[in-house]
């Protein structure tokens, strides 16, 4: 009886403690998913700043991996490791990887790397194959934001596993997030390193708080997702293999611009000084002031108002 007693009593202290979010997969031995990144980045969901050329908006390649709780490639409010640095300010992905294969050597918590190649616009689509353990249910990857100083969307150790089963399918909206790494504000600003080095953030739509930044919208609640990404599990056909995947048509330009459209208001410099009064001597002339676009209107935003202003005045060096 005492034995008994003192069994029950460990094993209910023991059930206290909480338990990693792939601890308790009990799901098949092996699952593979189709993984669709669908970029949302257009001229007219994000209009300010919208980058043209030099280079034009577009997406790097997806860099992910399927792992325990153990591991993590990076986390929210927490500092960005130097390969999540590398891969978000330039897209190289070396450090990153070399990161993700320590990991897999010392504490056996990572079971495969996955990549998809970049996108060559803002919006569009690339996908890839991925496999989760039950002992590796976990998912994270990271995509960059080019151009940005360290900006990137990702997901952070999704749970594919739902106890004794794998999800059929799970789509997630992608919000941009900063590294902490680089201070630029804009989507061109050049490279200045972040000293000391900051948290990883969400970029919303009033934060960082600056009319400079390029996803500041203050009129927004919520910044329209940026990007969306799908994970589909593969059916096993007969013999035991995944059947193939075969891409979703992607979606056009068009109707993603149809549905998300961001007003964007009309930007104007301050005044300049008023000019030299212009008229006859002894008679009320004329002088006038000017300012000029800094941000052009978008998608039925504010209109910009008049750029120069006149008012009377007393004609100067009249004798």
């Amino acid at each position: 009886k005492v034995i008994w007693t003192l069994l029950v009593t460990i094993l209910g202290y023991a059930s206290s403690f909480p338990v990693g979010d792939d601890s308790i997969c009990t799901a098949e031995d092996l699952a593979k998913y189709s993984i669709i990144f669908t970029g949302k980045w257009s001229q007219t969901a994000f209009p300010k700043q919208y980058p043209l050329y030099r280079p034009p908006a577009q997406w790097s390649s997806m860099l992910g991996v399927t792992h325990s709780s153990d591991y993590s490639m990076w986390k929210k409010n927490e500092y960005a490791s130097n390969g999540v640095r590398d891969f978000a300010e330039k897209g190289e992905a070396w450090v990153l990887m070399k990161e993700i294969e320590e990991a897999g050597e010392k504490i056996q918590s990572v079971h495969g790397i996955f990549s998809a190649p970049a996108i060559s616009s803002g919006t569009g689509q690339t996908s890839t194959e991925l496999e989760v353990h039950p002992r590796h249910p976990l998912v994270s990857f990271v995509v960059r934001i080019v151009p940005s100083p360290d900006w990137f969307v990702g997901i952070d150790s999704l749970n594919l596993c739902e106890g004794d089963h794998w999800m059929e399918e799970v789509s997630v909206d992608l919000s941009p997030y900063d590294a902490g790494t680089d201070s630029g504000f804009t989507f061109s600003s050049p490279n200045f390193a972040t000293i000391p080095q900051d948290t990883v953030t969400e970029i919303t739509c009033s934060s960082p708080s600056h009319p400079a930044n390029s996803f500041y919208y203050p009129k927004l609640k919520i910044l329209p997702p940026i990007a969306q990404v799908t994970m589909v599990k593969l059916k096993k056909n007969q013999l035991g293999l995944s059947a193939p995947f075969i891409n979703p048509p992607a979606k056009s330009n068009e109707v993603i611009d149809s549905v998300l459209e961001t007003p964007l208001d009309c930007e104007v410099s301050q005044w300049s000084s008023w000019g030299l009064c212009r008229g006859i001597c002894r008679k009320t002339g004329t002088k006038i002031r000017t300012r000029f676009v800094l941000l052009q209107p978008a998608n039925n935003g504010m209109p910009c108002p008049n750029l120069d202003e006149e008012t009377g005045c007393e004609p100067e060096n009249c004798v």
